[in-house]
């Protein structure tokens, strides 16, 4: 599971079982003049049903980077900063950088991850009222699709 570790000051505000076992950062995030963002790690399932969700929306650059961990588990969504403090999703995770801030960096933050999206020169971080309805869809659809077995 993704997840920032100490070396960036953090703390996970809401978490489910999945979020423990995580790798830490091997370095601190290099500031590329980003504004500073939090991160909500999903299961992969639901993580990369809500990217196409958000890609498939009205505003088809509302999803910002994107994080997968090295084992296609998890995927970390980067969201604004205080995200952690009323994220309340079940079944994800959302990791507070205590005001530091993690910086949109150029290489995944998080040792053995890679990107799923990169960011962007311009990079945006994912509205978190965005990512919380779209997570709802994605969470509905895979429901749906699990009942049809």
């Amino acid at each position: 599971m993704l997840h920032l570790g100490t070396e960036t000051g953090s703390r996970t505000t809401a978490t489910t079982p999945a979020a423990t076992g995580a790798p830490a950062p091997t370095a601190p995030p290099a500031d590329h003049g980003a504004e500073p963002c939090d991160l909500v790690t999903v299961p992969a399932r639901q993580g990369l049903e809500a990217v196409d969700i958000l890609r498939r929306g009205a505003d088809q650059e509302a999803v910002g980077p994107v994080l997968h961990d090295g084992a296609c588990d998890t995927l970390g969504f980067l969201v604004p900063p205080g995200t952690a403090e009323a994220w309340d999703v079940p079944g994800s995770a959302c990791t507070q950088t205590d005001g530091r801030g993690l910086r949109i960096p150029a290489e995944p933050p998080v040792s053995g991850s890679r990107w799923l999206l990169p960011p962007e020169e311009d990079a945006q971080v994912t509205d978190p009222v965005v990512l919380r309805a779209a997570l709802d869809q994605a969470a509905r659809l895979i429901e749906a699709a699990d009942n049809c077995r």
